[in-house]
């Protein structure tokens, strides 16, 4: 069987990519921020699935374009969503994406505390100051962000981002984040990941540019 493969440039890439699943997902009831959110979600997955699962509370999308705007700024799971991050469209209003899974302390008092390092990073630098949390990996670590974020004064809450994949309580999680926390950004079931929370990010950061 022959393969003929599309012929575009480089930079066209991106926008051809963002039209095909436009067309391809069809017509929708999801409001314009929404949309663009699920679609760069599909764009990092090739997965329209995630047209149907993902879960938004309302006003969530706005108080992380809003974060992103005062320059709050975002702590992640694991490395792997820091980086894929676009730490330099964010740079634009003063906002940081930090993660400290590897920290030296961070691992120390993990295995005393008998605890995920990702769980304690997040327990140890939520603070005022952090406008999103966004995690793709571990289940313990939106649990303890949950937990965290409830003893919070709601107008220091920040959005929670929350879509880690697996099979050991990873569905769980979420589902505990959508009856516990009223700002979250999530998908249900066992599907998410780190290019999953990246996306989100990624989006809300384009949102909050336009």
């Amino acid at each position: 069987m022959a393969v003929t493969l599309q012929k575009i440039l480089p930079g066209d890439i991106e926008g051809e990519s963002f039209r095909i699943i436009k067309e391809e997902f069809g017509p929708t009831d999801l409001d314009e921020k929404t949309f663009k959110i699920v679609q760069r979600v599909i764009h990092a997955t090739g997965d329209f699935s995630f047209g149907d699962n993902m879960r938004f509370a309302p006003g969530a999308i706005e108080a992380g374009i809003k974060a992103i705007r005062e320059g709050k700024d975002i702590l992640t799971d694991v490395t792997m969503v820091a980086s894929g991050i676009s730490k330099v469209m964010l740079a634009k209003w003063g906002g940081k994406v930090l993660c400290r899974v590897a920290d030296p302390e961070v691992a120390a008092r993990a295995k005393v505390e008998n605890k995920t390092r990702s769980e304690l990073a997040i327990e140890m630098s939520l603070n005022q100051n952090i406008g999103i949390v966004a995690m793709g990996n571990a289940p313990t670590a939106l649990v303890q962000t949950i937990r965290s974020v409830a003893a919070m004064q709601p107008v220091e809450a920040p959005l929670v981002v929350g879509v880690p994949v697996g099979f050991v309580n990873a569905a769980e999680s979420k589902d505990l984040l959508v009856e516990q926390n009223n700002c979250y950004i999530t998908s249900l079931g066992r599907k998410g990941g780190s290019p999953v929370a990246a996306a989100i990010v990624n989006a809300l950061i384009r949102l909050a540019a336009e």
